[in-house]
């Protein structure tokens, strides 16, 4: 974190950051003078007798906890854990999260203040940059990912929510602070935002059945879309945008309709928005609607307010930036030619721990394209130099999150990628593995991974690997999915 910078002026805008709360664990160490996991047992799960929640600094009996599982693998993966305790490694269950509750429904005091709690709800996500407020299941508090949850807001309910993710486990908590009711639903697969419905459709059932509410309000769309004509202004804002660490291109043709693609996923089917009336485009199932907006800053916003439903559980809703217009980015030859040669080669992380689970389920090789119609941008990533990429995306929610720069230099006969906090060798560090009888390596003072590749000469042979207790292996098929980890011989084909 100490070479991070900011993303803009604090106050700016709302958008969600793993790292802010890392700051905010931190924060409570050094003010006081107690690690993280011992203050939040002396300060809130002993007082709160949640037995259940632990983090990776304690004994977990591994039986205890949920299995994870692969389909890369066979049989039960080990326990997850996370040293960013405050982003996302502590254990829990459902019952010791609706204890947590208690908090924010006033039945527990002495843990936080009320003027705690209530700052906690206040809407921080109207400060700054924001799209017009509406339908959402993103309006963020301080800590809360909603202060204004949707559904539950048609009924006039106050609802406040968070959910969680990490690679295999994910979790939702919903409170209604003013009827003393909560639901947590935690899950080992899935997402959080399966959980949210679970979670959402017990508390509407509660209600009900407590006689709050009488029935159900039906279901939102935007309806069928009835065409308008495009006002030439409005044609414009067709071109690139970028987004959560993709690119989005906008066209417009002669029938009145946009057509939304992703360049960063070409195998998914384009999306076809017809132009209506208000001056928003709406999809053909009227559960999506778009506009453009020229904001404040001077940046350009494709807005998209969204139902989504789940059959038998209710629906989500949405209303936020998406994606920013990209601007011109005119580079020199020099630093177009450094781009080139770096076009379709591929780099290999190495400064994950022999434990980490990017080995397995992310992936751990980073191939690097550029593409012709977003000239000097890699992804969404602008490029300022032969050796600089910087996203100057400033989206707000979660569109805008996790925003990240490329970095390269040059070491050991070959070049080295910063990307997200990880580092990655390029290709002509991973030489042929040795296909006679016996060869040895070992990792060198930096720590870094060593990678090879499987020559031909290797076709047939069983690869049997020895390697320390404080070690691991993995390989991988021509694709990059990992098909062997950390045990067993390999017969290579």
């Amino acid at each position: 974190m100490a070479i991070q910078t900011l993303k803009a002026d604090p106050g700016e805008y709302s958008v969600y950051c793993n790292d802010g709360f890392t700051l905010a664990e931190i924060l409570v160490e050094r003010v006081s003078g107690m690690g993280f996991t011992p203050f939040i047992h002396k300060y809130i799960t002993e007082p709160l007798d949640m037995k259940h929640t632990k983090t990776p600094q304690d004994v977990v009996d591994p039986a205890d906890m949920a299995g994870i599982y692969s389909p890369l693998v066979e049989g039960q993966l080990p326990q997850e854990k996370y040293n960013i305790i405050a982003t996302g490694g502590i254990y829990s269950t459902a019952e010791d999260l609706v204890k947590f509750s208690q908090i924010f429904t006033g039945e527990v005091e002495g843990i936080l203040s009320s003027k705690s709690v209530e700052a906690m709800a206040q809407e921080e996500y109207k400060r700054g940059l924001w799209p017009e407020d509406s339908d959402s299941s993103i309006s963020y508090g301080l800590g809360w990912d909603s202060v204004n949850l949707f559904p539950f807001s048609e009924y006039g309910i106050k609802a406040v929510t968070k959910g969680g993710d990490t690679i295999s486990y994910h979790s939702s908590l919903i409170v209604l602070p003013e009827y003393n009711l909560a639901a947590a639903v935690t899950s080992s697969g899935g997402t959080s935002a399966k959980d949210q419905f679970i979670a959402s459709e017990l508390l509407l059932s509660a209600l009900e059945e407590k006689g709050i509410i009488t029935e159900r309000k039906p279901e939102k769309s935007f309806g069928v879309p009835v065409k308008a004509d495009i006002p030439k202004e409005i044609a414009t804002y067709a071109g690139m945008y970028g987004a959560n660490n993709s690119v989005k291109k906008i066209e417009m043709n002669h029938a009145g309709q946009m057509i939304v693609s992703t360049l960063t996923a070409p195998s998914d089917s384009a999306q076809t928005y017809t132009y209506t009336a208000d001056g928003t485009f709406v999809n053909d199932e009227g559960t999506e609607k778009l506009k453009f907006v020229s904001e404040k800053n001077g940046s350009t916003y494709l807005w998209s307010r969204s139902y989504i439903s789940l059959p038998g559980l209710g629906q989500l809703a949405f209303s936020e930036y998406t994606a920013e217009k990209l601007e011109a980015n005119e580079l020199s030859q020099g630093v177009t030619a450094s781009w080139k040669k770096r076009e379709g080669k591929k780099y290999y992380v190495v400064n994950e721990k022999y434990t980490s689970t990017v080995y397995l389920h992310s992936s751990p090789i980073l191939p690097i394209h550029t593409d012709k119609e977003t000239p000097g941008y890699v992804s969404n990533i602008k490029i300022i130099g032969a050796n600089e990429a910087v996203n100057e995306l400033q989206i707000p929610g979660m569109a805008g999150r996790d925003t990240m720069d490329i970095h390269f230099s040059q070491k050991n006969g070959g070049e080295y990628l910063t990307f997200s906090g990880y580092v990655y060798a390029s290709e002509e560090l991973v030489k042929p593995i040795y296909s006679g009888k016996q060869s040895a390596t070992s990792i060198q003072a930096d720590g870094y991974a060593k990678w090879f590749s499987v020559p031909a000469t290797a076709k047939g042979k069983v690869m049997t690997v020895k390697f320390p207790a404080n070690g691991a292996f993995a390989v991988y098929d021509q694709t990059g999915i990992c098909i062997i980890t950390q045990w067993s011989a390999v017969r290579i084909k």
